[in-house]
C-alpha cells in the first residue's frame, strides 16, 4: 500500500491527510511539536493514519508533502528524503517568515530555495494556491466533469508524474505549470492564488463556498501572472 508522509499537520496538511485516507493511501503524520499532540487526528482518520517524527514520516513516505512555515524549511530533514518526491504546500509571508532578500528581489522562489536544501530530492510545488476548505470539497472522482485542476511545477519529469499519481488519488488532476522557477505564477497576490477555485472567484475567495477550475481556467490565471 502506497503512502504519503506529512511533514506539517496544519489546515493544508490534515486536509491532505483526511483526502489520501479517503483514497486508499496509508498516512504518516508529523508536526513540530511530537507525534503525541496528534493523536486526535490520528483517531479520526483511523487505521490507515499513524503519528511519527518529522524523519519518520519522510522516510515512510511514497510521497512527502512539507508543509511548515517557510521560515523553518532548513529544518526539513535531508537524509530520509533522498531520491524522494517532495511536495511543497509553501508560500512567502514576510509578516510571518521575516524578509527573505532573495524571494523580495525576485532572484528565486520559496520552492527553490527548499529543493537547494533538499538537493538530492525532487521537489514539486503543489497545493500552495488552493484554500484548505476548498481543497476539501473539491476533490471528484477521475474522470468526473467538474473535476478541478491543480497547477504543478518542479524540474523532474519522473517527479511531476509522481506528484500527478498522486493528486489522481487525492480527486484532482493536474495542469503542468513548468519548472520551479514558474512556481511564482501561483503564489500569493496572483490571479492563480486562491480565486480559481472559488464559487464566485474574487479577492474574497476565503469566504466562497469552492468552485471547481478546469485546466483551462488554471492556465489563463496563469498566463495573467505579473511580476
Amino acid at each position: 500500500m502506497a503512502t504519503l508522509g506529512l511533514i506539517g499537520s496544519g489546515h493544508i496538511g490534515s486536509t491532505l491527510a483526511r483526502l489520501a485516507v479517503a483514497g486508499g493511501l496509508d498516512v504518516v503524520v508529523s508536526n513540530s511539536r511530537g507525534p503525541e499532540t496528534l493523536s486526535d487526528l490520528v483517531a479520526e482518520l483511523g487505521p490507515r493514519a499513524r503519528a511519527a517524527t518529522a524523519a519518520e514520516a519522510a522516510a515512510a513516505g511514497d510521497w512527502v508533502v512539507v508543509t511548515i512555515p517557510l521560515k523553518a524549511y532548513k529544518q526539513v530533514p535531508q537524509e530520509p528524503l533522498i531520491g524522494k518526491t517532495v511536495l511543497d504546500t509553501n508560500n512567502y509571508y514576510p509578516q510571518r517568515d521575516g524578509q527573505i532578500a532573495e524571494l523580495d528581489a525576485a532572484k528565486t522562489t520559496s520552492s527553490e530555495l527548499l529543493q537547494d536544501h533538499l538537493s538530492q530530492s525532487h521537489v514539486v510545488k503543489v497545493f500552495n494556491n488552493i484554500f484548505f476548505k476548498h481543497l476539501a470539497d473539491l476533490s471528484r472522482p477521475k474522470g468526473a466533469a467538474d473535476r478541478t485542476a491543480l497547477p504543478i511545477a518542479g524540474d523532474d519529469a519522473g517527479a511531476k508524474a509522481k506528484a500527478t499519481e498522486l493528486l489522481d488519488a487525492l480527486g484532482y488532476d493536474a495542469f503542468d505549470a513548468g519548472p520551479l522557477a514558474e512556481g511564482w505564477r501561483y503564489e500569493p497576490g496572483t490571479p492563480a492564488y486562491g480565486k480559481p477555485f472559488a464559487s464566485t472567484p474574487g479577492d474574497d475567495f476565503m469566504s466562497q463556498p469552492g468552485g471547481p477550475a478546469s485546466a483551462a481556467d488554471v492556465s489563463a490565471a496563469l498566463a495573467a501572472a505579473q511580476r
